[in-house]
């Protein structure tokens, strides 16, 4: 028999949905956030062959790397992105780069249909590697809202195992 997918709500089959989510940067959710790019880690596989053994090949795991994170947000008057985007690089020239803060801490939360947080993950050491201020900007786009995105280099990320499964009724 499989383990259960929720030991506290056994009642529950499906799994969480992607839609219900939250960001936080300096402890403050981001506001009109639309879009996150997915959680990977790559290790590298290492080859190698023993000298008593050469027709064997054996293979280890090297270093492992984690994948930038894309963040997506509806364009509004929230500067979240852009300001942090300008403690990496400033057009005010180095002066004006923060060589303490451009590096931050974020949590991803992962919420149940309540809008409680249910699974949180922790990205170590984030930093913006690319800041999209405006879409292409289109006239004939009546339908179209505009989105503003950050690329976040990171050094890796941890499961919050203190947070645990929600109640739910």
């Amino acid at each position: 028999m499989a383990a259960p997918m929720f030991p506290v709500n056994a009642h529950r089959y499906d799994p969480y949905r992607t839609f219900k989510f939250q960001v936080l940067i300096d402890g403050k959710p981001v506001a009109g956030l639309k879009k996150m790019g997915a959680l990977k880690k790559k290790t590298e596989s290492i080859k190698w062959r023993a000298a008593g053994d050469p027709s064997y090949e054996r293979i280890m795991p090297g270093g492992t790397s984690y994948e930038a994170v894309t963040l997506e947000q509806g364009l509004t008057h929230d500067p979240v992105f852009e300001d942090w985007a300008n403690l990496v690089n400033n057009f005010e020239g180095d002066a004006a780069m923060s060589l303490k803060n451009f590096r931050k801490d974020i949590v991803v939360n992962v919420l149940n249909l309540q809008g409680q947080v249910a699974i949180s993950y922790k990205l170590f050491r984030a930093w913006v590697s690319d800041y999209q201020a405006l879409p292409d900007l289109d006239a004939g786009t009546m339908n179209a809202v505009g989105i503003q995105s950050i690329t976040l280099q990171h050094e890796g990320w941890q499961r919050d195992t203190s947070v645990s499964e929600p109640s739910e009724s």
